[in-house]
Formats: structure tokens, sequence, C-alpha cells
């Protein structure tokens, strides 16, 4: 899982142009924007992004710089900017996250960042991003410990564990019905803060609970799966990499157990995740059943391809601080990262590509933020639960 780092750096503009054009068409991001303020030719800005291009979830990865450049490239046609979208490849690891962090911190150009994707690569990453005074967000991190007030420049455009875990085991619970369960964390901060928010429901509901814990870098389950009692008849995997659980349920029809798996956000990977009648829970809905995003997912589709719900949050985040920065622009500011930071905070988009408004509260938690239930079929297609 580790290799080595990719930085592809894009050419920089200066930052000497005083604002943005006032022909505009964005909703406010909140920066204190002044409509009657003078224009001037451009507004130049570059953001960086952090996800993890390579490695073993390169596929969401990708899929995540993907959106973030279909937002700029949207945004600075919608705005009349000059944002530049520098890209750096985490692996989803919290040593590769903190050096591409770093580079980033050393580019004065730089005045925000989307991403990193995991919980582990932020708290990794929020100390140094504070002290450089670096706004960052990311669309996939959910551990509920990054929003405690330890990371002050921090915010995310999903919800958290502490809405997911209890949405997800009461799904369970009550519809599911299972006498035993397995759930198996994969040793990282994300799965292992689903662990703590879940078991306690279970446990509640009188659940008989076999806890099990795992590297992301096994790739052989059987031992594993050996465990799966006849009794038990789900197992939670609320893990990262799709290829991993993927490999889970092979081994399972391998010793012919019908336990079903339920998975969570890393799950959500069509192509790669394809277990027949397994659940997955992600914090992005699917936007290619949102009327109202149809121009949005036609433009994904035929520039990159079959996606899923990791792209859409980090558009996002990314329309996020692509706002902030044409509103630090018409007020007659340089962007710079106090200024844009300070109207990241002051967010209020009453529409989204997730289907719901974003503002943030004074720890960086979306507010609203909720959870999407999804059952996979025979053909591998992810089909929404309603009710969820």
């Amino acid at each position: 899982m580790k290799g080595r780092l990719v930085l592809a750096m894009a050419a920089v503009g200066s930052l000497a142009v005083a604002g943005c054009s006032s022909s505009s068409s964005s909703s406010a991001a909140g920066g204190g924007s002044t409509g009657g303020a003078a224009s001037t030719k451009s507004c130049v800005a570059s953001i960086g992004f952090e996800g993890p291009i390579t490695g073993p979830v390169a596929p969401l990865g990708t899929e995540q710089l993907h959106f973030a450049q279909l937002a700029v490239a949207r945004d600075n046609v919608a705005n009349k900017t000059k944002i530049k979208l520098v890209q750096g490849d985490t692996q989803l690891q919290p040593a590769q996250a903190t050096t591409v962090t770093q580079q980033f911190i050393s580019n004065s150009s730089i005045v925000a960042v989307v991403g990193p994707a995991g919980s582990q690569e932020v708290i990794a990453v929020g100390s140094p991003m504070d002290r450089a005074g670096m706004g960052f967000i990311t669309g996939s991190a959910t551990a509920v410990e990054l929003t405690s007030g330890k990371y002050p420049t921090f915010f995310r455009v999903v919800s958290k564990d502490s809405v997911q875990g209890p949405q997800d085991a009461n799904y369970i619970v009550n519809t599911l019905k299972p006498k035993a369960i397995m759930i198996v964390d994969d040793q990282e901060a994300y799965s292992t803060g689903l662990v703590s928010a879940m078991t306690p429901i279970f446990q509640k509901a009188g659940i008989k609970v076999d806890h099990e814990s795992v590297s992301q870098k096994l790739t052989d389950f059987s031992s594993l799966v050996a465990k799966v009692t006849p009794d038990t008849s789900v197992v939670v995997l609320p893990w990262q990499v799709a290829a991993n659980a993927q490999q889970f349920g092979r081994n399972l029809a391998q010793q012919h157990k019908k336990a079903v798996i339920f998975g969570t956000d890393g799950l959500f990977s069509p192509g790669t995740f394809t277990i027949n009648g397994s659940y997955v829970s992600s914090f992005g809905p699917d936007i290619t059943a949102m009327p109202a995003d149809a121009a949005i997912a036609r433009a994904a589709t035929q520039k990159f391809g079959q996606f899923g719900t990791f792209g859409p949050p980090v558009y996002a985040a990314t329309h996020v601080i692509d706002e902030a920065i044409a509103s630090v622009c018409k007020s007659g500011q340089t962007p710079s990262r106090s200024n844009v930071l300070a109207a990241i905070k002051k967010t209020n988009e009453p529409a989204s590509i997730l289907g719901q408004p974003i503002s943030f509260d004074s720890h960086g938690d979306l507010n609203g933020g909720k959870f999407f239930l999804f059952k996979i079929d025979s053909a591998g297609k992810y089909k929404l639960i309603p009710s969820s």
C-alpha cells in the first residue's frame, strides 16, 4: 500500500490581481461580497486536492479528483474566475497526506484544500493545516473526533459516524433482525469509530456480537470467514477498501456461508464490490437518480465514465471553496488563506449537488447531514432503499 508520492503541480498564476468579474452567476458563499464592488479583469487563485489517486482505493480517489476538476471547470465559467487545481496523491496513508500537506502549505498560491479523503489522514494533517491558517474541506472523512474543536480550519460536506452508526445499526436490528452478527474493523480511525457507534445498539437489542479486527493489508479472509457461525446472519464491514470486501464475499461463498454483508461508505464502489444481496450505507446520494443534477451527472459520465457516491461530495466541497474565492474577489480583495477561510465559514448555499443545503456549524460539521442506504442486486447494481 506504500508507494511513491505523486504530486502533480499545476502552473500557478500571480495573485496580484485584486478582484473577479462582477457578472458571476454563483450563489453567495457568504464571504462578505458586495454586489456593487468594482470588478477587475480576473480572479486568480489555486486550491489543493488531496486524495488517493493511486494505491488500494485508487478508483475512489480518482473519482474524487475528477469531480473536483469538474467543479473547478464549471465554476470558472460561471464566475469568470481563474482557479487552478493542484493535485496531491495521498494513497489513503497519513504519512503521504502529511507530505502532500507540507507541499501545499509551502505553496503560497494555494489558498484552501479539498480533502483529504480518510479520517486518519485528517487527524495527521489537521494541526499543520491549522497552523498555516489553511481551510480544508473533505468530501468523505466522517470520524466524530474530527469536529471536536481540535482542527478549527477543517470542514466536511458529509455527515459523521455518530449519525451513520446508529442509523445503520438500527436498520440492521429492525429490518434484518439477526440473532448474531460479526463486525470487523480495519484498524483505521474511520472503521473503529463506526464500530464504537454501532456495537452498543446491537448489544442493547440482545444480539450476539463477535467483534473482529483485521489490517487493510490483509487480502485473504478465509480464516476470518471460518469464524462466521450458522447463527451469524449479518457481517458488518465498515471498511475503506472495497476490493477487500469483495474478497471477503468470495470467501463466504467458498465456505458456503449465507451471512449478508453490510458495508459502509468505502464499499460503495460499483464494479469493485458487487456481492449480490449486500447492503452499503453511504454519505452521498446517487446523483444519477436526481433530476436537478442531470446536467452535472451527464457531464461527468461523458468525460470520466461510470461513478459512484464519492465524487459528488468532493464536487460540493470544491464548489464551496470556489464560491468563497469568488466572493472574496467580488468584495475587492485578493484571495488569501485568511479571507477565503472566513468566507468558507459563512457558507450558506440553499441547494447543492447533494440534494440538500450546505452550511457549517461552529465546528465545521455539515448542518442537517444524512446518509443513504443501498442494496446490491444480482447484476451488481446499487439500488437505493427509499425508507432509509
